[in-house]
């Protein structure tokens, strides 16, 4: 009941209907949250895609300049000195057999998995476990490399997969409630750009449709898209 009644009371602070600029839909959104913990600030971004085409199936990644605000934990699946170079860069857990072996038993206590190209036939075949999780590791997110340090590195500082679903909807964390507005909206406008950079060149009417912006337990915002520069 009290939850209801917080969103209420946000709710009533906007128009549902109006599309704001990116500066003002932060602002409110950030004023918005009502829960007691630092709330993250979620970019729902509509895109005039069909996902059912391999050509129009988005998935890019970019790196935001001031983080997502959350602690990433991270399992690197490599063997030999890959490993000391997981565990120098930072990733909370680093091996192979016995993380297959923990992976295959349902465990998935774990935000990104980076895997060297050796372990990719075994981790294939979880994919049916990993893959409704958003786990399972890919070359296109950069999670599957050799260069181990480096994927650990970017993802620690929050690097972000701009993956489209089955709806033409991506979904991407842009910060914290405890952010500064100005941090947040630099991070928009860099998911922005990437977005628009990759375009497919086969989608041929209106590519980007809505973007909305909420926190966890507030509602959503709706962005006037032509305010991002």
């Amino acid at each position: 009941m009290k939850i209801t009644k917080n969103r209420k009371n946000a709710s009533d602070k906007f128009d549902r209907t109006t599309y704001y600029t990116l500066e003002n839909a932060v602002s409110l959104v950030k004023e918005m949250a009502f829960a007691k913990f630092d709330e993250t600030i979620e970019l729902s971004v509509n895109l005039g895609v069909d996902p059912r085409h391999a050509d129009q199936n988005i998935r890019v990644t970019t790196g935001l300049p001031n983080g997502t605000g959350k602690t990433v934990k991270i399992l690197v699946l490599t063997r030999g000195p890959k490993e000391k170079e997981a565990k120098e860069a930072g990733a909370d857990m680093v091996g192979n057999n016995e993380y297959l072996d923990k992976i295959k038993s349902g465990w998935a206590d774990v935000d990104k998995i980076v895997a060297t190209p050796d372990m990719m036939p075994e981790l294939g075949r979880l994919g049916k476990m990993l893959g409704p999780k958003g786990l399972m590791p890919n070359p296109k997110s950069g999670t599957v490399t050799m260069d181990v340090a480096k994927a650990v590195k970017e993802l620690k500082a929050g690097k972000v997969e701009l993956r489209v679903d089955k709806t033409a909807i991506i979904h991407v964390p842009c910060g914290k409630v405890s952010f500064d507005a100005k941090a947040i909206v630099e991070n928009i406008q860099v998911i922005y750009d990437t977005l628009m950079k990759a375009r497919p060149a086969a989608v041929k009417g209106q590519y980007l449709k809505k973007l909305t912006l909420s926190s966890t337990m507030g509602p959503g915002v709706k962005v006037d898209h032509s305010t991002i520069r």
